[in-house]
């Protein structure tokens, strides 16, 4: 399954590092990419992720994750 979301305050590649290590420790979770340019982050996974969980991912990266 593939969802993409998007993430604002991302600036360099620092930024997508720090939300793809978060985002990847999700449980279920088997590859994210991030594009910097449109903020856009596709997480692919076994199943459906709980969008509360992704948030709280972003958030402990330090970027909010756009509704």
């Amino acid at each position: 399954m593939q969802t993409t979301y998007t993430v604002s305050g991302m600036t360099c590649g620092h930024c997508v590092n720090s939300v793809q290590a978060e985002v990847s420790k999700l449980s279920g979770v088997t590859d994210v990419r991030v594009d910097l340019t449109s903020g856009a982050v596709t997480v692919t996974s076994e199943g459906p992720l709980d969008e509360a969980a992704v948030r709280a991912a972003v958030e402990e990266a330090g970027y909010e994750l756009v509704s």
